[in-house]
């Protein structure tokens, strides 16, 4: 077989024994100015980890609160003598002191110039702060593995038969091409590269898994909601994307709106400025959406036919936390989105993300990758991360304990699943002499069994 894959089984291991291992500590990691303070050498340890060694940038923070400190003081004190004065020229002109009541008011005016002038270098200290704090990734989970790249994350699990195709098995964009599933020229005429079009059982075999990754994650207690397509700047700051660094949001510049690259900003961004009862935890989302992402940079046969979009179809799971509890939640999204996969009969891996592959956002990202046979791929399929406060810091988004105190929330999303590279997989792992096996799970979905 020139594939060279025999029939095997991978040994699929436990998704529960991490949790006991690597998360019975309780983490509220934050880049709050207070951590950064208080836990400058915590902070700049677990940073390096995600290769962040601008440590002058944290010493300027901390320098810039100082001034902010020291102004904030200032102008207290300023407004409290004007308080004081205030009461004391009331005094002095009852007793009919009025030449020195009026060398008081004079006084007060000098003060309230004075706390102007403090107001307006706060309002500026507090945005240059700000400005240099969103420069700052989240610090990551210790579990996290050190490392540069892909070439060093963490197998961590694999499941899943690997398939035995037959002699003349070819990659799926030559699938898609045999059975008119989708057309890619046409994509390109109307939009451009990226954007194809799904005609026939493509269409359907597309719409089929949408509700099946809906229907599996409102069956596991997920609350589906239909997010909008754009967001505006604060949606897309909240959760991390701006600044975009690396330039991959599709921007309408007209009305300063962002097109979502995932569904998780418009869901999370449901709870920007929101304080949840503790009662209410914890907080389950599901939502199909379009996602759309530049990929600049993307070149070679890993963007050949459905392997890198611009635009593509994903359904997406997104938890609020209490702290407390995140990384157990971490777990049961992980063991959720394996659960799609096993009843989708594609073999696959999950990796736990190394420093440098980790995103800006992400305390502890795990990827699932399943198995193209026809390419002899790995192929990435889902992430499914833990930002712990990052995101809720940004968002104001906080859970109001039982004993009255409020504290940040914990924020978690994970793709379940990605469409593009699933049915990319799902095309080449069920290929046969004559025709394309559906998987059982999705025949209810399709109305069809082969195509």
């Amino acid at each position: 077989m020139p594939f060279g894959f025999p029939t095997k089984f991978i040994q699929h291991y436990s998704f529960a024994f991490e949790a006991k291992h690597y998360f019975c500590e309780k983490i509220t990691i934050m880049l709050t100015i207070p951590y950064l303070r208080e836990q400058k050498e915590d902070a700049i340890n677990r940073l390096s980890i995600k290769n962040f060694g601008n440590t002058d940038l944290i010493d300027e923070i901390i320098s810039l609160d100082d001034d902010r400190r020291q102004s904030q003081k200032e102008n207290d004190e300023t407004l409290a003598e004007m308080n004081n004065i205030a009461k004391e020229v009331g005094i002095l002109f009852k007793s009919g002191k009025t030449e020195e009541a009026n060398a008081l008011k004079i006084r007060n005016s000098e003060l309230k110039e004075k706390s102007r002038l403090l107001g307006i270098k706060l309002d500026e200290l507090k945005e240059r702060i700000q400005g240099k704090l969103v420069e700052i990734p989240n610090a990551p989970h210790h579990s996290v593995p050190k490392g540069r790249s892909a070439a060093d994350n963490e197998i961590v699990a694999t499941a899943g038969q690997m398939p035995v195709l037959p002699e003349n098995a070819v990659p799926h964009w030559d699938l898609i091409s045999r059975y008119d599933l989708v057309d890619f020229e046409l994509g390109n005429k109307v939009t451009g590269a990226g954007f194809p079009f799904y005609k026939g059982k493509g269409a359907r075999l597309q719409r089929a898994l949408i509700n099946f990754f809906l229907d599996e994650a409102i069956a596991a207690g997920y609350q589906e909601v239909q997010p909008p397509l754009l967001v505006n700047e604060a949606s897309a700051y909240g959760t991390g994307q701006l600044p975009d660094k690396e330039a991959q949001m599709y921007t309408i510049g007209l009305d300063n709106l962002y097109l979502i690259p995932t569904a998780e900003v418009p869901v999370t961004n449901i709870y920007r400025d929101v304080i949840i009862q503790e009662n209410e935890l914890p907080v389950k989302n599901v939502a199909y959406s379009n996602c759309f992402r530049r990929e600049a940079g993307s070149w070679g046969k890993h963007v050949r036919g459905l392997n890198r979009l611009h635009q593509f179809d994903k359904v997406e799971i997104v938890q609020i936390s209490h702290p407390d509890n995140s990384y157990d939640t971490l777990e049961q999204m992980r063991a959720h989105v394996a659960g799609l996969l096993d009843k989708l009969e594609l073999p696959y891996r999950v990796v736990k993300l190394c420093g440098g592959d980790m995103s800006f956002a992400s305390a502890l990202t795990y990827d699932f990758e399943v198995f193209s046979a026809a390419q002899q791929m790995w192929l990435e399929v889902s992430s499914v991360s833990n930002f712990e406060s990052f995101q809720a810091n940004r968002m104001k988004l906080r859970i109001k304990e039982k004993a009255g105190q409020t504290l940040l929330a914990h924020t978690l999303n994970g793709s379940a699943l990605a469409l593009p590279r699933i049915v990319a997989a799902l095309l080449e792992n069920n290929q046969t002499e004559d025709g394309i096996l559906i998987p059982k799970a999705l025949h209810p979905y399709t109305g069809f069994e082969k195509i």
